[in-house]
């Protein structure tokens, strides 16, 4: 009965351990990722920042748009054949 006892502790004293690693390493991403948004944040203050964003954001958007004009273009040829 005393060595059931023994490694009952001994397995919360590990579980415990290995959970604390865990809290450890998901507190350091939150705080990494909160310091990412604040210089996110701080870098949209910065005209050519925030307009150097924009410029990738509208080149994204026209891509797209051409994609999807393809797209119906292949679409328009199909119907027709």
């Amino acid at each position: 009965m005393a060595n059931f006892w023994k490694d009952a502790f001994r397995d919360m004293k590990e579980s415990a351990k290995a959970q604390h690693e865990v809290d450890k390493a998901n507190f350091e991403a939150v705080k990494a990722e909160s310091k990412a948004q604040w210089e996110e944040a701080k870098a949209m203050g910065r005209p050519e920042t925030r307009k150097a964003m924009m410029q990738k954001e509208r080149a994204e958007q026209i891509a797209a748009a051409k994609e999807r004009t393809a797209a119906a273009q292949d679409r328009i040829d199909a119907a027709k054949k």
